[in-house]
């Protein structure tokens, strides 16, 4: 009797093991798909990230297309055909209200509406208004999620871009793709989890663009952003110095190694090992990063797709297409930044120079990720730090007229990675001056991206001089409407 008691009670156990050890394996599968090499015990691919999702993620990876300078929403996305009634008539105050204004504008006598030299047409199934200055977006707009109802508090360039690249309109704080190196790490060990592309338009006033806007701010260094740039050397310093081979390299990179691995164990500074971790990343970017960079291997329909420029290094269309080949090889984020947007003067011209820079290769990586099964994993944005008045600064005629910085309202699109496809949200005034319906803050955009990557943002924080720091700061709120 006491011994079918013992053996009924050991099958009780064994059973109870089988089926615990089935989701204790079920765990390590998903944390090993979550972060490779997760059980290697070596965590220096990772610098000192956490490395996990807060929840299952919609988005692997995230390409940024920053319009660097401001593009104008009303010549591009928010159709507004009341503003062509009211053309030269004076901007109501009641509707300025008593909003800041630039420097550039804050001394007209008056405020003259101008509405866009554009026309605007209905497409996809959606039947989204979109400018004749897009005709490429216009054909993937079933398959992007316009967000008309933007805002920010920042005025000028150079805080707003700062904001929206890093939570802050001041220096020295944490990038949006650091975050997300650390808060999940690196898909590929070859690779840097964060890459930065830069492109000028062909005409146009370009904003400056500042290594600040990668940094890693109080992270490890290790997830700062890494600049491509479009000369013989994409990466400065990742060959091999004149007369040394791999093998010598190697063997430097060891006794380096070394030295620095002494001096942390003497000093105990984080920074020692984000070194070591660098130099061991540059030595294998030396075989991944040509490889990568080398856009005479695509087809010709994908050169065709993107047009003619994708072939000239430092292009927009050739950094989309780089993009596309970075994102396909697991880099975390890919930043490109576009600039020629400042539109004060002479608009008519240069918006439609910019808008055909971008149009073609944007919508081109859409479809391309799209064809390739991964536009479900990617999550792809496209906008600047705000938006342009619905006035004209200084003198105007119908032809011609430029718009000064306007902070209360402005359009983006986002594209993949869990965003529902085909929609318009949020909406601004008859004049385009002021949101009306579901407004869209920096913060919340910030919000947004950082869950579709399985991240929540009141829970990625770091803490630095005795504060808890995060990208969203003490705001901002996930755009659940846009979600799929």
């Amino acid at each position: 009797m006491q011994k079918d008691f013992l053996e009924h009670g050991l099958n009780f156990n064994r059973r109870r093991f089988l089926s615990r050890l089935s989701l204790g394996l079920g765990s390590a599968a998903l944390g090993s798909l979550l972060v490779p090499d997760l059980f290697t015990g070596d965590s220096s691919d990772y610098g000192s990230g956490l490395g996990l999702a807060h929840f299952a993620p919609k988005a692997k990876r995230v390409i940024y297309l920053f319009q660097n300078g401001a593009p104008s929403q009303l010549e591009l996305f928010d159709y507004k055909p009341k503003l062509r009634d009211l053309v030269g008539q004076d901007l109501p105050p009641s509707v300025r209200g008593n909003q800041r204004l630039t420097g550039m504008t804050a001394n007209q006598k008056s405020f003259p509406m101008v509405g866009s030299f554009a026309n605007f047409r209905q497409h996809g199934q959606s039947q989204t208004w979109i400018s004749d200055l897009l005709p490429y977006t216009s054909k993937v707009v079933d398959d992007i999620c316009i967000i008309r109802s933007m805002h920010t508090e920042a005025i000028n360039h150079d805080p707003a871009l700062t904001f929206f690249q890093t939570g802050a309109q001041q220096g020295n704080r944490p990038s949006l793709g650091s975050w997300l190196s650390y808060g999940l790490g690196s898909e590929n060990k070859n690779l840097p989890s964060f890459t930065v592309l830069l492109s000028r338009g062909k005409i146009g006033n370009g904003q400056g663009v500042y290594s600040k806007l990668w940094s890693s701010g109080f992270l490890d260094s290790v997830h700062q952003g890494v600049q491509f740039s479009s000369g013989d050397d994409p990466v400065l310093y990742l060959n091999d110095p004149d007369g040394m081979n791999k093998y010598e390299r190697r063997k430097f990179l060891d006794q380096i190694s070394k030295i620095n691995q002494q001096s942390y164990e003497e000093f105990g500074d984080p920074e020692i090992s984000t070194k070591i971790q660098q130099y061991e990343m540059a030595y294998r970017m030396q075989t991944a990063v040509p490889e990568i960079m080398d856009l005479s291997k695509e087809p010709d329909d994908i050169i065709k797709l993107y047009g003619t420029d994708s072939m000239i290094p430092g292009t927009f269309a050739a950094n989309c297409l780089l993009a596309r080949k970075l994102s396909e090889n697991g880099v975390r984020f890919v930043q490109l930044y576009h600039q020629g947007w400042d539109h004060h003067g002479n608009l008519p011209t240069e918006i439609a120079s910019l808008s055909k820079d971008v149009d073609q290769a944007s919508a081109a990586l859409i479809t391309d990720l799209k064809q390739r099964g991964l536009l479900d994993e990617t999550l792809v944005i496209w906008g600047g730090e705000f938006g342009r008045t619905n006035y004209s600064q200084g003198n105007w005629t119908p032809e011609n007229y430029g718009r000064d910085h306007h902070p209360r309202c402005f359009s983006i699109w986002m594209a993949g990675g869990g965003i529902k496809p085909g929609i318009s949200y949020g909406e601004t005034d008859d004049i385009g001056y002021n949101v009306v319906n579901n407004p869209v803050h920096v913060h919340d955009l910030q919000a947004t991206i950082l869950n579709q990557l399985g991240l929540d943002h009141e829970k990625l924080v770091f803490k630095h001089l005795g504060r808890r720091y995060r990208l969203t700061d003490v705001s901002g709120k996930v755009i659940n409407d846009i979600l799929a």
